[in-house]
């Protein structure tokens, strides 16, 4: 199997500054005016056009809204220095939602993207998510 994350966002230029300054992505692939492919981790990150408002399904109902807004489905970033990471991630735009959270298994921060966008930077500790499997 292979895993590709889609972004949607309302300003594709702004979007490719916020990824690439934050993490540390690098631009690979363009199409057109309505893509971008970021490349530099271990699965490529696809930036999609998609005007606030416009149509979320293809079917109609819900529309596209970048205000901060809540989905089960979100990225977890794993980083080798949690508050370097997170200095790169506020200095580019993200907003950070609550303190960073300290687990037996490691760091926590929850940050939102310019796009509403939730997502974690971690930093594992120890074993991991090892310190509580059973």
């Amino acid at each position: 199997m292979n895993l590709l994350i889609n972004i949607d966002v309302e300003d594709l230029p702004r979007a490719e500054r916020f990824y690439t300054a934050a993490f540390g992505l690098r631009p690979g692939r363009r199409f057109g005016g309505d893509a971008l492919e970021l490349l530099g981790g271990t699965t490529p990150v696809y930036l999609l056009a998609k005007a606030a408002g416009s149509a979320a399904v293809p079917a109609g109902g819900a529309t596209r809204d970048y205000s901060r807004h809540w989905t089960p489905v979100h990225l977890d970033i794993v980083v080798e220095d949690l508050d370097a990471a997170l200095a790169r991630a506020l200095a580019a735009g993200a907003r950070l939602e609550r303190p960073v959270l300290e687990q037996r298994w490691g760091r926590l921060a929850p940050l939102a993207d310019p796009f509403g966008h939730g997502f974690c930077l971690i930093q594992f500790l120890g074993r991991g998510y090892d310190e509580i499997a059973g």
